[in-house]
């Protein structure tokens, strides 16, 4: 029971420092409706190989990704 106690503490702690809070939030850069920004994905099932897909805003909400809140952790590049 302390075990679970002080691991779930120290999950507390981790997720509330300043390393964790750091994170830059970048906003993807602004576009037309028809720019593409792509960004990294998670690898498929059995391979390691990274992979990167170029969609419009609108095609990524469809996948229910949020560019700007994404962009700071896998955005790659923007296509006009």
């Amino acid at each position: 029971m302390a075990v679970r106690t002080l691991a779930f503490a120290l999950t507390l702690v981790a997720a509330a420092s300043p390393v964790a809070a750091s994170r830059p939030m970048i906003p993807a850069p602004p576009g037309t409706p028809t720019t593409r920004y792509c960004m990294r994905i998670e690898a498929q099932t059995g391979t390691r190989i990274e992979q990167v897909e170029c969609w419009t805003r609108e095609d990524w909400a469809d996948q229910g990704v949020d560019v700007d809140r994404d962009w700071a952790e896998n955005g790659v590049g923007v296509e006009d």
